[in-house]
């Protein structure tokens, strides 16, 4: 490591500090941070989450892989962040690099930075922290003295827009996949071989996709004619990785220096999800189920609150109360916690695997704050059309059960936009809306507050609605208008995504390579931390399809063939095309399947992972 670097860093920045809103999102030291002597350890891995400290601090999977590495001996693994634009403008005023909050090291010293990408609208803060960092923003640029690029995360299943910058993608679970790729690293930096060389290692990889060992042709039209592996160790399709059983929970949570969005402890209690919602892209890429015992959900609760000093818990999954213990869990929780002042919260509850006995468990934990459930659609009719059948006598009756218990604020989740809909589909959220604040106003008087949380229909890759376009902006604002002006007159509040950040997040998700230019050209253009409303410039998004050449509407206007090459489907999740494309027809003509958990519809998922399902005594999968 360059001292001397490291020295300046450490020297000016306690006067940098002073021009920035929040100095704790830049220091680190935070308890719990590990650190490592540089020289110690054979290889050094940046952890960067593209957002600012506040969002990215909280993320479970940065403190999984955070924890994961640093229990290796051989490697050292530190943090780094979006800054805010102020820190930015520092760092350039001043010529320092972005540097790790640990060692205050510079991102450009680390052998390995990995990316999470939870969301798309990231992508320029990728580019930015690379220009940041001094490192070449395109993956073509480099040698063997910069850092190897990876990233993973959900976005990561179409890794398509951001070929051209990063060297390899982590696709699938990250638990067993990052060590494999550090460890090939190593092996490679001992053998003084090309950096070509180590991509091609990686792509050997089960679960490791290197873009730049592929070739992408297209048609006449702009669709795809084919997608090719230029090296016979490049698997095509690359295999999403996954852990047959989920690992211990981690406990090693750091306590952050500011509020972040959520200060907790979080533990995952079951990952993957059996409904089968057909708009939902983590549904279907998280499979199958895997489910973790109350018991060891009980030892990572205690052990993360004694190491932390929280008093709240985020119990997390896809579908918390579809968990088969779930009551035994939240009874343990009780019992274990009924005495201290530790609030326990469940964010996922389906109101389909809702019940009365697990309401009468939660209300024990402490029910001062709000409860969420999210219906997604508001009739009969659309919520066959996305796989989510409930009467409304059962919705309204959850709500009933909910007031009775004790809670005061009911958040409701809906989606505009959705195949079929119509207006009359959109003003029965509405009417719904106000049935439910009327049957908490009636037992609970003027305190009820109810919220609805309004989000746009995007047609996300891997999933059975993955052929549709988006809806045009002009009709999404009238819907919305329609529902802004209910909820005002019926007292309700509403928050809703505008429909511009809309388009944003559909180009990037389901985009093609050709992408990578505009991403590149948007950010010259001043794009960036375009997750924030504030700051998301759609402007420069549409002077850089301009100046690239490329239409905005190809990705997101038009109909996908159910015959075209798509832009991920080298990319396998394990669910089939052919179960995409039968669920398709099935929500076209208005019917639902059944929970798969009780009907094993042959997604392929088992045929893909077969050899690793484990025993029905260590783990639930959802497949028989």
């Amino acid at each position: 490591m360059d001292e001397l670097q490291k020295s300046t860093i450490d020297s000016r920045l306690e006067s940098i500090l002073f021009q920035v809103e929040k100095p704790g999102r830049y220091v680190g030291g935070e308890h719990n941070q590990v650190r490592k002597p540089w020289d110690s350890v054979e290889t050094h891995v940046a952890l960067v989450f593209p957002d600012i400290y506040d969002l990215g601090q909280p993320n479970l999977g940065l403190a999984i892989l955070y924890d994961i590495l640093n229990r290796q001996p051989d490697i050292l693994a530190e943090r780094a962040f979006a800054p805010w634009v102020d820190m930015e403008a520092q760092l350039r005023e001043n010529a320092l690099p972005l540097f790790s909050l640990e060692s205050k090291t510079p991102l450009n010293r680390f052998d390995i930075l990995g990316f999470t990408l939870p969301y798309e609208q990231i992508y320029t803060n990728v580019l930015n922290i690379l220009d940041l960092s001094g490192i070449p923003l395109l993956a073509r640029e480099r040698g063997p003295e910069h850092p190897l690029i990876i990233a993973g995360g959900q976005a990561c299943y179409n890794p398509e827009p951001m070929a051209d910058f990063i060297d390899a993608f982590a696709i699938g679970e990250g638990e067993e996949l990052i060590l494999d790729i550090t460890k090939a690293y190593q092996t490679w930096k001992r053998s003084s071989t090309s950096r070509q060389t180590l991509l091609e290692n990686l792509a050997s990889i089960p679960g490791v996709y290197v873009p730049s060992l592929y070739e992408v042709a297209y048609n006449p039209d702009g669709t795809i004619s084919s997608v090719s592996s230029r090296n016979p160790g490049a698997a095509l399709p690359v295999q999403k990785r996954i852990v047959g059983k989920l690992p211990r929970a981690t406990s090693r949570f750091l306590v952050p220096n500011v509020e972040t969005v959520h200060d907790r402890i979080s533990v995952e209690i079951m990952r993957g999800c059996t409904r089968g919602c057909r708009f939902c892209h983590a549904g279907m890429v998280n499979r199958p189920v895997r489910e973790r015992e109350p018991e060891e959900i009980l030892e990572a609760v205690q052990a993360g609150l004694d190491a932390t000093g929280y008093e709240q818990v985020g119990l997390l999954s896809l579908s918390s109360s579809d968990h088969t213990r779930i009551l035994e869990l939240i009874r343990g929780v009780y019992e274990k916690f009924k005495d201290t002042r530790v609030q326990v919260n469940l964010p996922s509850l389906r109101i389909a695997s809702f019940s009365v006995d697990l309401m009468d468990e939660l209300k024990d934990l402490r029910p001062g704050g709000g409860f969420t459930l999210a219906p997604e659609a508001a009739t009969e009719r659309m919520r066959a059309i996305i796989n989510k059948p409930l009467d409304e006598e059962i919705i309204l009756e959850t709500a009933r059960t909910i007031f009775e218990h004790g809670w005061l604020s009911l958040k409701l989740y809906f989606m505009i936009g959705l195949p079929q809909e119509t207006m009359e589909d959109v003003q029965a959220i509405l009417d719904l809306a106000r049935k439910i604040k009327g049957i908490g106003k009636s037992m609970k008087g003027n305190r009820v507050r109810i919220h609805l949380g309004i989000a746009t229909f995007i047609p996300k890759p891997h999933t059975p609605f993955q052929w549709y376009s988006i809806e045009d902006a002009q009709s999404l604002q009238a819907k919305i208008d329609l529902l802004k002006d209910g909820t005002r007159k019926s007292d309700i509040k509403m928050t809703y995504n505008p429909p511009d950040s809309t388009l944003l997040e559909s180009w990037l998700s389901r985009g093609d390579r050709r992408l990578g230019p505009v991403i590149l050209q948007a950010w010259k253009n001043g794009a960036k931390l375009d997750a924030w409303t504030e700051r998301f410039n759609l402007p420069a998004w549409l002077k850089a399809f301009e100046t690239c050449g490329v239409d905005p509407d190809f990705y997101t206007r038009r109909q996908r063939g159910l015959d075209e090459i798509l832009p991920w489907d080298h990319i396998s999740t394990g669910v089939s095309k052919r179960f995409l494309l039968t669920d398709l027809r099935l929500s076209l003509a208005g019917k639902t399947r059944e929970d798969c958990r009780n009907t094993c519809y042959n997604c392929g998922i088992l045929d893909a992972y077969g050899s690793l399902k484990p025993s029905e005594e260590e783990v639930y999968w959802g497949c028989p």
